[in-house]
């Protein structure tokens, strides 16, 4: 597709923004930036505005345009609280709108180099969170010679609220969210040559509950072709309802908020307020908003899908940080109490119905932890729980199937609070986005040293790379092994020289066999 450029924007006021860039879409042209040597669209709009008869149903195309749109501010975030993951990472409070279906884009240039597209699903606890935080600019990336792809999608009960369970009518909104990122996918599929990208080479990727996403994406159907790769950082296959589960979370809504038909009239900030209070009652199911296994947008769990070996074209990276709970059990406030028989008793409640003989599972993680203090072995059972052991489930499947697969563990202890977050949670977005210099790093990461830098380099360049041919290797880092059900080999990285681990903790990862979950 041709390019326009047309002369100094003059308002926009920014030293290195030469020229403003036109590229045509399938909708209309969207006019964005040509901003130190990349082209810049941001808020490109990939669905209509999800309000009205629209709250709660799949996505549907935007009306089409014929004056160049401006693509040159980031839209609006999906309606969220006000405790917002924005802030933990570097940006303002996040302003929300129910009209937020919309994408970025960062590109080397919009021409016919067909370079690899990554497209970035942010994480969030499907409550928080939007494409655009100073973490995931693209620039860094996109300077790699790849087309970079950030975009929001519905959050919370908007996106994942599983009325179907309770009235017809409302097919698929339990996976409303979910749709929409395939929305975005299709988006790319349509429109992203245009921009210099290979719709052919689209790897999909995110955090947390973004991971968890792209997780699901392996098992929706109407993603199948959609992308070629897939990249899990924290967060895996696992984490969707089974229909009961999301029907019970969507009755608590409509009582909360006065009937089923309500829920389509009353204002965000409403819905809001429903949606903060159901999220914050303890649940037997985890995450009150997530996927669900519909029985038609998700026909099945997607493990059994990638069991099944349907997404064994797919190539697939991922994995896990080392101390991954312990942002989490900040908050919690009985952990300061917790002594040894307490440990025990809340890790048999796991184990025992399982199998294991009472201490057990205790025994076991003690053996490696024989001097940590309580918290930092219930740390340990958490993050296996919570996250380590569903990627190793999905690295399993896929592996054994014949899927190319590679798995890492990220253990940069960082320095900030006194130490006590070590690798946690979240840690590794500015290394792999080589943005340790973005607002609010510091803050998380620690002083940046030429150590961080190198290693955030080689991070980023592997997962390029990755995008590119399929091999996360980088100067820096040793021949990355795939991954298999038998030696299971892992890349550490970040605590020291990067080495290659056979089946890290494998006594505790065995515990795990029989837990269902």
């Amino acid at each position: 597709m041709a390019r326009d450029e047309v002369g100094p924007p003059g308002p926009l006021g920014e030293a290195a923004l030469t020229s403003l860039t036109v590229v045509p879409t399938i909708a209309g042209p969207v006019r964005g930036v040509r901003q130190d040597g990349l082209d810049v669209f941001r808020g490109i709009p990939y669905g209509a505005p999800p309000v009205g008869e629209r709250r709660f149903a799949p996505p549907s195309s935007p009306e089409p345009w014929t004056d160049p749109l401006d693509a040159t501010t980031f839209g609006p975030a999906a309606p969220q609280g006000g405790a917002g993951l924005d802030q933990v990472l570097g940006g303002a409070d996040a302003a929300w709108d129910e009209d937020c279906l919309r994408l970025n884009v960062w590109t080397p240039r919009c021409d016919d180099a067909r370079r690899p597209v990554m497209v970035w699903i942010h994480g969030g606890a499907f409550l928080f969170g939007s494409g655009h935080v100073p973490w995931y600019d693209g620039a860094n990336l996109a300077r790699r010679d790849a087309v970079i792809v950030t975009i929001n999608y519905r959050l919370g009960a908007f996106g994942y609220l599983h009325l179907e369970g309770l009235d017809p009518r409302y097919g698929g909104s339990g996976n409303a969210g979910l749709l929409d990122q395939v929305a975005a996918l299709a988006w790319v599929q349509d429109n992203i040559a245009g921009f210099g990208g290979d719709p052919d080479n689209v790897t999909v990727w995110g955090e947390s509950a973004g991971a968890m996403s792209v997780g699901a994406l392996l098992g929706t159907p109407a993603a199948e072709g959609l992308f070629r790769r897939a990249i899990l950082q924290s967060g895996a296959a696992s984490n969707v309802h089974r229909p009961e589960s999301a029907t019970r979370v969507a009755a608590q809504v409509v009582d909360a908020a006065g009937g089923i038909d309500r829920l389509r009239t009353m204002s965000a900030a409403e819905l809001l307020a429903v949606q903060e209070d159901i999220s914050t009652r303890p649940l037997e199911m985890g995450l009150a908003f997530q996927p669900v296994v519909d029985g038609t947008v998700l026909p099945e769990h997607p493990l059994d899908r990638i069991r099944a070996g349907r997404t064994a074209g797919v190539d697939v990276l991922l994995g896990t940080n080392t101390d991954e709970m312990t942002m989490f059990l900040l908050l919690d406030p009985q952990l300061a109490a917790l002594d040894e028989a307490g440990l025990r008793a809340r890790i048999d409640e796991t184990f025992v119905p399982s199998g294991a003989l009472p201490g057990e599972a205790l025994a076991c993680y003690r053996r490696r932890l024989a001097e940590a203090p309580v918290g930092d072995v219930w740390c340990a059972v958490l993050t296996d729980q919570s996250f380590r052991i569903p990627a190793v489930r999905l690295a399993e499947a896929q592996a054994a199937r014949g899927g190319r697969c590679w798995m890492y563990e990220f253990a940069y202890p960082t320095p900030v609070a006194g130490g006590i977050l070590r690798a946690t949670h979240a840690l590794e977005i500015p290394f792999v986005w080589d943005n340790l210099g973005a607002e609010g790093a510091a803050l998380f990461v620690g002083a940046v040293d030429d150590g961080l830098r190198s290693l955030s380099t080689s991070l980023a360049d592997a997962w390029v790379a990755f995008a590119r041919n399929g091999e996360p290797s980088a100067e820096g880092l040793p021949t990355w092994p795939r991954y298999d059900g038998e030696q299971r080999r892992t890349l550490r990285i970040g605590a020291g020289p990067a080495t290659v681990v056979a089946d890290p903790n494998g006594a505790e990862r065995a515990l795990w066999d029989h837990v269902v979950g």
